[in-house]
């Protein structure tokens, strides 16, 4: 099936995800690491695109993101490649792209979804082996989320600061939910969602997000409609 077009709706948390060419490393060294959260950090607060949460592995990044605008979220990603990519390629004696075509992202329905999503993105590395527990990974937010250090690329959503009225009891109720972890059925329908381009929450969200973007936001069904309906039996 066919990708549909990247949906990008102002004021709505996004999943984004972005890896490098052909799989390749797009971090190599802790430099690289911190080189790209600086032009993330920059970016973002250019473009006012609030990041709550990601994750950058050495081939893949991932960005729980709130854009004010509908291109918001393209010019920061856009701005941190114009600085990122020819430095990276000067640095390793390397040319050509660097990230495999355009980012991809789903449109979260924040109350019910974006606490999941933070904690996928965030545990990553520990599905994938890179680390023992989130802790052990420096090149993601869960510090921050856990009160171990500030992190001044992070706007905290406002879903987070509903966890707890002291930042002890947010940072607690978030480790307590990132402890508990998801299910096979929440990865997959997080997963499935961003691979997609899908919306990723109830039926009534996604209905309503078609219904104001004017497009398609949901995968066509397959087939054609039966002209006359098809005998029992």
């Amino acid at each position: 099936m066919a990708r549909l077009p990247r949906l990008v709706v102002p004021l709505q948390a996004h999943h984004v995800v972005q890896h490098g060419h052909d799989h390749q490393a797009i971090f190599r060294e802790p430099e690289d690491y911190d080189r790209f959260l600086g032009w993330l950090r920059d970016s973002a607060k250019a473009y006012k695109v609030a990041i709550h949460a990601y994750v950058l592995m050495p081939s893949q990044l991932q960005l729980l993101a709130t854009p004010s605008d509908e291109d918001g979220l393209a010019l920061a990603l856009q701005r941190v490649g114009r600085y990122y990519v020819p430095w990276y390629n000067a640095k390793y004696g390397r040319s050509g792209s660097l990230f495999q075509g355009r980012f991809k992202t789903s449109v979260i329905e924040a109350p019910a979804f974006l606490m999941q999503c933070s904690q996928y993105i965030e545990l990553t590395p520990v599905r994938a082996h890179a680390a023992a527990d989130a802790l052990a990974y420096p090149w993601s937010s869960y510090a921050h989320h856990a009160g171990v250090r500030p992190d001044p690329v992070i706007t905290d959503h406002g879903l987070y600061w509903a966890l707890g009225n002291t930042p002890f009891q947010r940072e607690a109720a978030y480790k307590e939910l990132a402890e508990r972890g998801l299910s096979g059925a929440q990865l997959a329908a997080i997963e499935q969602a961003v691979l997609k381009g899908w919306p990723l929450g109830s039926d009534a969200f996604k209905v309503d997000l078609q219904n104001k973007a004017k497009r398609q936001v949901l995968p066509a069904k397959r087939g054609r409609p039966f002209k006359v309906k098809p005998a029992e039996g």
